[in-house]
């Protein structure tokens, strides 16, 4: 077994424990830590443009390469999707999602750098963090463009990367197939692996406490305090309805 094989198949596992043992630690002892640190009270400008770019964008991401990574070759082919139509539709999608990322994030670090109360606050860690993120952003767009041969040779990561990732999950690593992908493939998973072992000591975890309860709540229905001017009562205001 070559030291590339070794690679791919013991640091995925030490990545997840960290990813793991460091959540729960973060949970445990640091709960006044477990937040994002917002810094929308010193500006809010930018903020508004940057975090829904940002958040739209990674969601996409998240979604395709879960679709990506987890769902085979042999389903897509079931479905009568050509490969081609496959590589078609990541790219499109892939592009605008990554960019739109990409976008986000660089405003976010152009907002933390340049307006001085944001700087003040944002940390070492901060620095560290943004730094893998846009690292693993600009790999992955890079990887979009080369997996669909865009840029270069076309290579197709459904042969090599994807199943090295499931066989992750199923405890039967094969270090083999993550080797034999293309270069860019390689530093872009790194890049992850190094982004996750980071997360859980970062503001990342707050995705962990997304209020997604809150799409849910149902109505509250209220009616403001009866208007007195004069001593007459004038009525109470419309009934409203609201989160």
């Amino acid at each position: 077994m070559s030291a590339g094989e070794l690679f791919w198949d013991i640091v995925p596992y030490v990545t997840l424990a960290i990813f793991v043992v460091g959540t729960w630690w973060r949970y445990r002892y640091d709960k006044f830590g477990w937040t994002t640190r917002s810094s929308q009270l010193y500006e809010s400008r930018l903020l508004r443009i940057g975090s829904p770019l940002f958040h739209f964008g990674i969601l996409v991401v998240i979604a395709g390469h879960v679709i990506g990574l987890v769902v085979p070759q042999s389903w897509t082919d079931a479905i009568g999707m050509s490969e081609h139509a496959y590589h078609v539709q990541a790219l499109v999608l892939g592009a605008i999602a990554g960019v739109a990322t990409l976008a986000g994030a660089l405003v976010l670090v152009y907002r933390r750098r340049t307006r001085g109360p944001v700087f003040t606050a944002t940390t070492w860690n901060d620095k560290l963090m943004y730094a893998v993120l846009l690292a693993a952003i600009v790999a992955g767009l890079a990887t979009t463009l080369l997996g669909s041969g865009v840029v270069g040779e076309e290579s197709n990561y459904r042969e090599t990367v994807s199943p090295w990732f499931r066989s992750i999950w199923i405890l039967q690593p094969r270090g083999d197939l993550m080797a034999q992908a293309a270069p860019a493939f390689h530093i872009h998973v790194a890049i992850a692996l190094v982004l996750f072992a980071l997360w859980p000591f970062t503001r990342l975890v707050h995705a962990f406490s997304a209020p997604v309860g809150y799409l849910f709540r149902p109505y509250i229905v209220y009616r403001s305090r009866d208007v007195a001017r004069n001593g007459e009562l004038i009525g109470s205001q419309p009934r409203r309805r609201g989160w």
